[in-house]
């Protein structure tokens, strides 16, 4: 990303920012030429005539459920931690170090030998003490132990800030305890949704099979599963539901919880996960009544399958390929991809998940350096400078709430490429001999690190994404916007890249980011991350009324045959993406090259700008992981997460002459602006 070079009166003062030093002679190309389609009109669809000639050409390898901007800097971010990988697995390192824990881990994950003899062993006494059970206080003792390892069945069981008193964590009680991605799978009737159950009731028919059961009774067990699962879906809210922190706040105490649910026993479930509390948040108490009822009423056999299903589940992709393999047939109906990635790949991965910022440290120290932290910083200090201008600029905001909304834009804590405080793993044993002893390890680590954070305050250092992350996030209770070292890398961003690239790259992920924070439901959030109206009521009518707009006009957007991307459930991300555009391109405009006209390859500054916003997005997908993305993601499928923003953006217009009959083009008063 980069800097600005535009006029903005702060306090009295003209503020220019310098920008990256631009090329005086031709250089690297930012822009993919190839990629784009002159056969489309940057009118009648932008994504495509940016990105359309790839598009059509491209083919998605059978090791993939899709391919673009995102999986290519993801693999070449992998093929990076695999050489650090390689080399300290193969050396000796000092015993407890880093180098000797992840090198360790990911020679042990690549013992497939040793694995593969292995089998089913690892898991024969959990599916003995399954065996065993004989009633609910059975199952609720089998559960919370599988808890205390950090493998969640039933419940999901987080400790962090208190919505309401941000300062403080708090114990944390989800639904969950589907195996289906989502609980309309359970009741859903159209051919695809089918597919999917029919692959996943087979994959647990296998898993059974698997374990030593024979046909006959594995399907039985399945079935019972199954069921079990559907009751307890319809106890969940829609993920649509999920997204109104409101009504996912329900801080009670465990005394009053304990009598509304007797057999659950919240009282001694929470001490036989270690948890010391008298008030918890139970986020859908309407689950938590339906699991105990079905404590009560659903047969011991039911639930001894479905213990043993989602057991089998939760160790399958560590175990011997025949468990493996189960895994993926069920993913291949579910995402479309063909064939398993290399086991290097997929243990790359798993090293990166179990001791990430262990693994992250020496990937920083190798690929991250001072200077590229230091430009981004500018880059999103620019950006809150833009920010704050289009606030104050905002006709439909009064005065007073301009003031507090630049308050918690001024307030955000700026996390860059890594943690200031990296994480402890010296309570974790591995051996390069023992994968599964290893994992279990670093997960009983791991829980006891979340459960310490119980009721004790907030670490506002801690960071929920490992440092190779392609990605980014901004945290409400914490006001904070997360920028990992993995997505500071081109397309996003290059030292070398003229600022229209950077700003359309890497400037839209920060604004995004930022937008975050003042989405629908960020904006419930005030400076301090607590879950608290600072708007007036005519204002937050008003917000309301533009946020609706949003979920409306996404809703008619078409993603394959009739279906339609779901407004409600992607609007916090499409407000994000249209705030991040018109923040990154101020931003842009500050710059020197954006105040400029001189012409790069034939193209203006601008159009470079949204040229390069278009082609971080150039992404195809499988049909079936984009029907998946579309009923669980709350992310607009690629082409939408660019035509939409640009639809109602002006300068956009501009650029590329968009008139009246374009499909690109909306009435003036049709357009959203909200930030």
């Amino acid at each position: 990303m980069n800097k600005i070079l535009i006029t903005i009166s702060i306090l009295g003062a003209i503020m220019v920012f310098e920008s990256c030093k631009q090329p005086t002679v031709a250089q690297q190309k930012f822009l993919s030429a190839a990629a784009l389609d002159s056969a489309v009109s940057p009118g009648e669809n932008f994504f495509m005539y940016a990105n359309g000639k790839w598009y059509d050409s491209v083919k998605i390898p059978s090791t993939e459920n899709g391919v673009g901007s995102f999986q290519n800097l993801q693999n070449s971010t992998r093929i990076r931690l695999k050489g650090i990988l390689d080399s300290i697995s193969t050396t000796s390192s000092a015993a407890g170090s880093i180098e000797q824990k992840v090198g360790d881990l990911y020679a042990a994950a690549m013992d497939s030998a040793t694995i593969e003899k292995r089998g089913l062993d690892p898991v024969k006494p959990y599916l003995a003490q399954i065996a065993a059970v004989k009633d609910a206080a059975g199952v609720l003792k089998f559960v919370t132990e599988q808890q205390a390892m950090d493998r969640g069945i039933l419940f999901e069981q987080s400790f962090g800030a208190d919505d309401k008193n941000s300062a403080v964590n708090i114990a944390i009680y989800s639904q969950s305890g589907l195996g289906l991605p989502d609980r309309d799978y359970y009741f859903k009737s159209d051919a695809a949704t089918l597919d999917v159950v029919k692959a996943y009731q087979s994959y647990l028919t296998t898993l059974f099979m698997l374990a030593g059961d024979d046909t006959t009774l594995a399907t039985k067990k399945m079935l019972l599963t199954y069921e079990l699962e559907k009751q307890l879906a319809g106890s969940h809210r829609t993920n649509i539901e999920l997204r109104d922190p409101q009504s996912n706040y329900h801080k009670l105490p465990v005394a009053v919880l304990n009598k509304q649910m007797p057999v659950f026993g919240w009282k001694n479930t929470l001490m036989a996960m270690g948890v010391s509390a008298d008030t918890i948040n139970v986020q859908q108490p309407a689950f938590f009544n339906k699991l105990d009822e079905l404590l009560k009423t659903a047969s011991i056999d039911s639930w001894k399958a479905y213990l043993q299903a989602h057991t089998l589940n939760n160790y399958a992709n560590i175990l011997s390929s025949p468990f493996v393999n189960a895994v993926f047939l069920y993913r291949k109906t579910l995402t479309g991809q063909q064939i398993m990635k290399p086991r290097a790949d997929r243990m790359v991965d798993v090293t990166d998940h179990t001791l990430g910022e262990a693994l992250g440290q020496l990937y920083v120290k190798k690929y991250f350096t001072a200077d590229a932290k230091k430009r981004m910083l500018d880059l999103v200090n620019n950006l809150q400078t833009s920010f704050e201008s289009r606030i104050n600029n905002l006709p439909w905001m009064s005065d007073s709430t301009k003031v507090k909304a630049k308050e918690k834009l001024h307030t955000f804590i700026k996390k860059i490429g890594f943690p200031d405080k990296w994480r402890d793993y010296s309570k974790v044993d591995i051996n390069k001999n023992t994968f599964f002893e290893d994992l279990q390890s670093a997960a009983k680590n791991e829980y006891q690190y979340e459960l310490s954070k119980n009721s004790k305050p907030v670490d506002k250092t801690e960071w929920g994404m490992t440092p190779p992350t392609i990605n980014a996030y901004y945290n409400p209770t914490v006001n904070e916007i997360v920028f990992p070292a993995g997505i500071l890398q081109f397309p996003f961003f290059d030292p070398n890249a003229d600022d229209a690239i950077n700003y359309g790259g890497i400037g839209v992920v920060i604004g995004h980011e930022m937008t975050h924070g003042f989405d629908d439901q960020g904006a419930q959030y005030d400076k301090d991350g607590n879950l608290k109206n600072w708007w007036s009521k005519e204002d937050n009518n008003k917000f309301k009324e533009k946020t609706t707009a949003v979920a409306n006009q996404y809703d008619g957007f078409i993603v394959l045959d009739t279906l339609h991307v779901k407004g409600a459930l992607t609007n916090g991300e499409n407000i994000a993406d249209m705030g991040g555009v018109a923040i990154a391109y101020d931003a842009f405009k500050l710059t020197r090259q954006g105040k400029d006209t001189v012409k790069i390859d034939g193209l203006t500054p601008d159009q470079r700008f949204f040229l390069s916003f278009a082609q971080i997005w150039q992404t195809k997908l499988k049909d079936q992981r984009m029907r998946m993305l579309v009923n669980t993601n709350p992310h607009s499928p690629a082409m939408w997460r660019v035509n939409g923003p640009l639809m109602n953006f002006v300068p956009f217009y501009a650029a590329f002459n968009i008139k009246e009959g374009d499909k690109m083009y909306k009435s003036d008063s049709t357009r959203i602006k909200i930030w």
